[in-house]
């Protein structure tokens, strides 16, 4: 029975994130590519730290008037597959902490790795799950989770204080148990921020990630005491540079507090860049891909 190229490489892929095998191209593109002529390509103004600090240049008008039908709501069909869908649910996950609603987008077990989004204020689950806003950035993570023999859950979180830390930290230990051995990744966006440095606190939690991902989120100035500064969980940060809310001279100060002391970072910054530009520009193939080699 003949192998054909897709089976082959999802079973790669399997095997190369659980630990078994990694070999050739397979390390070195751990997702197989989704879009990303339209997504990845993304004129740089800077590199240092060996490429772990780049610069990106951003446009509005390029890269949203040029991207969207409607400007902000609805983007321009190129940009999406909506194929995905049938793979996507709404549920109720029952944890001790409570009750979580999240979306998911794949197999509820046996996932070759979890990537978990946590909006910020104002949001819920359907957020995540937006494939028009956002330039189409969402639809493309689903894609990328599901053609890649993962799952993508986008929860709605009530509150950004212990009650949210210990909901997401009872879903992290779920997609842990359904897809034993696999990575999970926590990415974060905004005030979401608080949840994922809420969850670097936990020991037992931090064992169950693979690493984070910090989407104009906000400084933790102790995170240095944390028990996933002690394990060096990988950290991905991407900012837009005029960002009004959480400004981006604190999180690089941060990145580079961490990258000086030999820790797993990188750092995207989006010059002209606005608190909303790391969910509409984030090149989340480039962020698993770096988070997925990082895993020992």
């Amino acid at each position: 029975m003949q192998m054909s190229t897709a089976h082959f490489r999802a079973a790669a892929l399997l095997l190369c994130l659980s630990g078994l095998f990694c070999g050739g191209l397979v390390r070195a593109e751990a997702l197989q590519p989704f879009k990303d002529a339209l997504f990845s390509d993304q004129p740089l103004l800077e590199t240092r730290d060996g490429g772990d600090f780049q610069v990106v240049d951003y446009q509005e008008m390029r890269d949203i008037n040029g991207r969207d039908q409607i400007p902000e709501r609805r983007v321009k069909s190129k940009y999406v597959d909506l194929g995905v869908k049938r793979q996507q649910v709404n549920e109720t996950l029952q944890f001790a902490a409570g009750n979580l609603d999240v979306a998911r987008v794949g197999p509820a077990s046996g996932a070759a790795f979890t990537v978990i989004f946590i909006h910020g204020r104002g949001g819920d689950r359907r957020l995540g799950v937006n494939d028009f806003s956002f330039g189409g950035n969402f639809n493309r993570l689903k894609n990328l989770a599901v053609q890649n023999g993962g799952v993508y859950y986008a929860p709605s979180v009530r509150s950004f204080d212990v009650a949210g830390v210990q909901a997401i930290a009872g879903l992290i230990g779920y997609a842990a148990a359904q897809s034993p051995g696999r990575p999970v990744v926590l990415s974060c966006a905004s005030m979401g921020s608080f949840i994922c440095w809420g969850i670097t606190r936990d020991a037992g939690v931090v064992a169950d990630l693979a690493g984070m991902a910090i989407l104009g989120g906000a400084t933790d100035p102790d995170f240095n005491k944390s028990a996933a500064y002690k394990a060096k969980l990988p950290i991905f940060f991407t900012h837009g540079s005029r960002d009004s809310v959480y400004a981006a001279t604190d999180q690089i100060a941060l990145y580079d507090r961490l990258h000086k002391a030999g820790y797993p970072t990188r750092f995207t910054l989006y010059e002209t860049g606005s608190h909303g530009t790391p969910v509409r520009m984030s090149d989340w193939r480039a962020v698993l891909n770096w988070i997925l080699v990082q895993r020992r």
